[in-house]
């Protein structure tokens, strides 16, 4: 089949400067040219030419300002058997009016049916105008479902992944090797205990209350280390009031939290296995965050708050931790330390993480996955032209 991918018209594709759904993209659609003829429209990017051909995927980019209608004109020109909307339900009439023989599938990736992001009849026209909707958890489907009922039959969840052969887990000696070379790039002592935060530095993800627990870990584990990974926003690392405001909190702890500023997603999956233990401190519904699968395959043990769907891959005592108080540093502090002072547990839970990702969320499964939408997809439209 031609298969083609409307990303947003936030990051570009391949995912040079990050994002989900760029990533996700990355990682299926090696397994996906196999059998298909695969196009990824996305945003330009200095980095990257307006069109090329590479491993068999055609990409084509366009500006940012008018890029629904730069895709539409181009959906116009071509066929595509398949049209994979990425988290825009507002453009599937565009899309759709531009081609109109082609199915429709939108992935859902948080919650762009909610009240303020869209009106009760464009919501409607979306649903009517898919094929397929696919979310990244239970729980976007679920609010997708509860304001349109009728979405109901037409969605089905589609969890991510990562690539496993980039993740050496912890355990392995390419692991231990990357381990120790990362503790010496940042100067962090071999003994140290690494707790790691890996995201956009924002409120909703909750760097700040874990500099708050600092505090009371140090005072039982005196040779531990926080290290945030990531910036304001993806590549961008310039400095906001929020930025300002962890780097003041952070000062009394001089080189017992280090900042790391934004990490290329290639290079991220070294950041993992330099932690003995990951936190997501998300304080919003968080869809469910990759992170998750990128630090189950790395092998570390996670603790996560339950929100939104995080606990849909992580089961509490099994291959994770979940905090409810959520917006407490106290409660973060309480289970880090008991982490930190119980490692074989730790061992336990990330033994168990791995194998996880290993039956379930590489992204061989992913790409099959969606495959099976695309498919069935096909087949309605086989069907209708009986």
């Amino acid at each position: 089949m031609k298969i083609a991918f409307i990303c947003t018209e936030k990051l570009p594709s391949p995912a040079v400067k990050g994002g989900a759904i760029q990533m996700m993209i990355d990682g299926i659609v090696p397994y996906l040219k196999e059998n298909h003829e695969i196009t990824i429209f996305s945003v330009t990017d200095p980095s990257l030419s307006d069109y090329e051909q590479t491993c068999g995927v055609t990409y084509r980019r366009f500006p940012r300002n008018g890029y629904r209608f730069f895709v539409a004109d181009e959906l116009k020109k071509r066929e595509f058997d398949i049209i994979h909307v990425c988290n825009r339900p507002r453009h599937i009439p565009l899309y759709k009016e531009a081609s109109p023989v082609s199915h429709f599938i939108l992935s859902v990736h948080n919650e762009m049916f909610a009240q303020n992001k869209i009106s009760d009849e464009e919501g409607k026209m979306a649903i009517e105008k898919v094929t397929a909707i696919t979310t990244v958890s239970q729980f976007i489907k679920d609010t997708i479902v509860a304001r349109f009922p009728e979405a109901e039959e037409k969605t089905s969840v589609v969890y991510s992944g990562v690539d496993l052969s980039e993740f050496q887990p912890v355990w392995s000696k390419p692991g231990q090797k990357i381990r120790n070379e990362m503790r010496k790039k940042y100067g962090i002592p071999k003994n140290s205990k690494v707790i790691l935060f890996i995201g956009r530095l924002s409120p909703s993800k909750g760097p700040h209350i874990l500099i708050q627990a600092m505090n009371h870990i140090l005072l039982k584990h005196e040779d531990t280390v926080l290290v945030i990974v990531g910036g304001k926003w993806f590549s961008d690392n310039r400095v906001n009031k929020y930025v300002r405001y962890l780097h003041t909190l952070a000062a009394p702890y001089d080189n017992h939290i280090i900042f790391t500023n934004y990490v290329p997603a290639s290079d991220i999956y070294h950041m993992y296995v330099m932690g003995d233990l990951f936190v997501c401190s998300s304080q919003w519904n968080e869809p469910l965050a990759r992170v998750h699968y990128e630090a189950m395959a790395a092998g570390i043990p996670i603790l996560t708050t339950d929100r939104g769907g995080n606990a849909e891959v992580i089961q509490d005592e099994e291959n994770g931790l979940l905090i409810k108080d959520y917006k407490n540093p106290y409660e973060y502090a309480r289970i880090i330390n008991a982490m930190l002072e119980f490692p074989g547990f730790g061992s336990w839970l990330s033994q168990n993480g791995r194998r996880v990702v290993e039956e379930k969320f590489d992204f061989k499964h992913v790409a099959d996955r969606f495959e099976a939408v695309y498919l069935q997809a096909a087949d309605s439209l086989a069907n209708t032209n009986h």
